[in-house]
C-alpha cells in the first residue's frame, strides 16, 4: 500500500477524524506495540532505512494491519517522535522547580533533551520535519517555559533563551551521534580514531598542530565532550541570567 502524500502543515494531533475502518482490528496488535517496534527499528536502522514493510515484518503482521492504526508513514514517524520525547524526565523536575534555582532546573531539562536525541539520533532528524505538538512535547515545553518565566524574561526574549539552550543541546547531540556512528563503523575506539584523524588534520594544515592545546585531555575524548558541553551550557545560562538582570 503506497502512502498518500501529506500536507506538511498537517499533524496527526490535529487531523480531522478519519472514517471508521471496516471490519475488526487486527488481533494482538495495538498502537503501543507498533510504536515500540517502530522505535526499536529506527534505533537499529535509522530513518532512511525505515519502511512500513520492515515494521510489519518485525511485528509478524501484514503491512495492511499497521495501516489500521495510522494512515501513512508520516503519521507513524510523528507518533514515534513524540514517543521518544516522552522518555525525558519532566514531571519530577517540574515538581522540584518552585523552590529551586531556575538555572539548575533548566540545566537538567537541557540534559534530558540532549540525552533523548543521543539515544535516538533519528528523532533529531525528525525534529522540525514534523510538528512537535504531541502531549510529550507539550509537557516538556510547559516545564521549560515555566522555568524560564522565573527569570523575568517574557515573549520573544524568553523564546530566544529557550531556543539558545535547546538548539545548543540539539546540535551537540546530532553531531555527537554522527561522530559515534563513524567510530562504530571504523572498528576502533573513539580515542584511537581521534588520534588518527588528528594526525591526518595536522598533515593537512599546520593550524591543528599550532593549536594543540585545544585537543582533548589525557582522560580521553568522551570526557572532553562532556566538559565542553557543560562549559557551553554554563556560558548559555550565564548569558540568560545577564539578559534577565538587564531587563529588570
Amino acid at each position: 500500500m503506497a502512502d498518500k502524500p501529506r500536507d506538511p502543515g498537517v499533524s496527526i494531533w490535529v487531523r480531522p477524524p478519519r472514517a471508521p475502518r471496516r471490519g475488526s482490528a487486527p488481533t494482538g496488535l495495538s498502537r503501543d506495540r507498533i510504536l515500540r517496534a517502530a522505535t526499536d527499528l529506527l534505533d537499529a536502522e535509522g530513518v532512511e532505512a525505515f519502511s512500513m514493510r520492515k515494521l510489519a515484518a518485525a511485528l509478524d503482521v501484514t503491512p495492511m494491519s499497521v495501516y489500521w492504526y495510522v494512515d501513512n508513514k508520516d503519521e507513524l514517524l510523528e507518533l514515534a517522535l513524540d514517543t521518544a520525547l516522552g522518555e525525558m524526565r519532566v514531571d519530577p523536575l517540574a515538581e522540584d522547580a518552585a523552590d529551586g534555582d531556575w538555572r539548575e532546573h533548566l540545566r537538567l531539562l537541557v540534559h534530558e533533551y540532549r540525552n533523548c536525541f543521543a539515544r535516538h539520533p533519528w528523532a533529531a532528524q525528525l525534529a522540525g520535519r514534523y510538528l512537535a505538538i504531541g502531549p510529550n512535547a507539550v509537557a516538556f515545553n510547559t516545564s521549560a517555559v515555566g522555568t524560564l518565566r522565573r527569570t523575568g524574561l517574557e515573549g520573544e526574549r524568553l523564546m530566544a533563551a529557550l531556543g539558545l539552550v535547546l538548539q545548543f543541546a540539539y546540535g551537540y547531540a546530532l553531531v555527537e551521534a554522527q561522530w559515534l556512528g563513524r567510530v562504530k563503523a571504523s572498528g576502533r575506539t573513539e580515542d584511537e580514531l581521534g588520534l588518527d584523524i588528528r594526525g591526518i588534520a595536522e598533515q593537512a594544515d599546520s593550524w591543528y598542530a599550532e593549536n594543540a592545546d585545544l585537543q582533548p585531555g589525557d582522560d580521553g575524548m568522551a570526557a572532553a565532550r562532556e566538559r565542553q558541553f557543560e562549559a557551553g551550557l554554563d556560558l548559555a545560562l550565564a548569558g540568560i541570567a545577564a539578559a534577565a538582570a538587564a531587563a529588570r
